[in-house]
């Protein structure tokens, strides 16, 4: 950077969005606010009243750090610690996945049914990662109990750090297990809503390198075909779910197709309308435990 004139948060705005556009990010503009109020300790709505204010030397140190990190892959979730999700802000580590917008769509799908079943609504979340899926349905329904399953106990601990920074900590479980393995048999549930490792080998190699290298591989990827996490647990499911219980899986689109079949072909299920996301893309397989 020159220093022929001041750097100034807007100065350090524009120029950072440029470096980081040559650099790869797909959201240059957005990366250098977030990183920058993080340097400066400030909501990112503030640079935009502060714009000839001059950081002083040890908050530009900071906010370069944060750049060249950036600049290298890091994800600005992972730098900064924490990402907005359903209107809740979430702890996030290496540990677990960056949340994504997709998910919301089975947030809100899983709110949908459940305010039609009422009171002590019961749910598994299996792959919870960060928890936010785990997180929004407790914080959006008071009356519901949850079981928060991952097979990483680093995961584990994030999930159960936000969940007790937004209330909820005293109605969801965490249960280290593969799935449904060693989880404690004990009460059906209503509901089994998962986000689980969808993306083929092929599909993983053509993920930005951002993705591919710092965020936890297993988390990602299920395997040559992509369905193979998906295999395990429908009947996993189909066990543990009471009649007239529900699975919801976010997938991948290009296995939409392969999940259907898996899910028809248990026999315990009524297949539902697949939900489709913004780029009306299959994203959501419902199915309905017959009675």
């Amino acid at each position: 950077m020159s220093t022929a004139e001041a750097w100034t948060v807007g100065r350090l705005l524009a120029w950072t969005t440029d470096y980081l556009k040559t650099h790869g990010s797909e959201s240059p503009r957005l990366d250098a606010e977030v990183l920058l109020a993080e340097a400066l300790g400030c909501q990112r709505i503030q640079l935009y009243t502060t714009f000839d204010d001059v950081p002083d030397d040890g908050r530009r140190t900071a906010f370069r750090e944060l750049v060249r990190r950036r600049a290298e892959g890091t994800p600005v979730a992972y730098l900064v610690g924490r990402r907005e999700f359903y209107s809740l802000m979430f702890r996030v580590t290496p540990d677990v996945l960056v949340p994504r917008p997709e998910t919301e769509l089975l947030v809100v799908a899983a709110l949908d049914l459940a305010k039609e079943k009422g009171e002590g609504t019961t749910i598994a979340d299996i792959g919870t990662g960060s928890g936010i899926i785990a997180v929004c349905l407790a914080k959006h329904l008071p009356a519901c109990r949850a079981t928060a399953i991952d097979v990483s106990r680093a995961a584990l601990a994030i999930a159960r750090e936000n969940a007790q920074k937004h209330g909820v900590a005293d109605r969801i479980a965490f249960v280290e297990s593969d799935l449904f393995a060693t989880a404690a048999n004990g009460e059906p549930f209503d509901f089994v809503v998962s986000n689980p490792p969808y993306i083929t080998a092929a599909e993983f190699e053509q993920l930005p390198a951002d993705v591919r290298k710092y965020e936890p591989r297993g988390a990602l990827l299920a395997g040559v075909k992509g369905t193979e996490v998906i295999e395990r647990l429908i009947p996993q499911a189909a066990e543990r779910l009471r009649p007239g219980g529900h699975l919801l899986m976010e997938i991948s689109p290009t296995i939409h197709d392969a999940v259907c079949s898996l899910v028809k072909n248990d026999g315990r299920f009524e297949l539902g309308e697949t939900i489709k996301d913004l780029a009306r893309l299959p994203r959501v397989v419902q199915a309905k435990r017959s009675v």
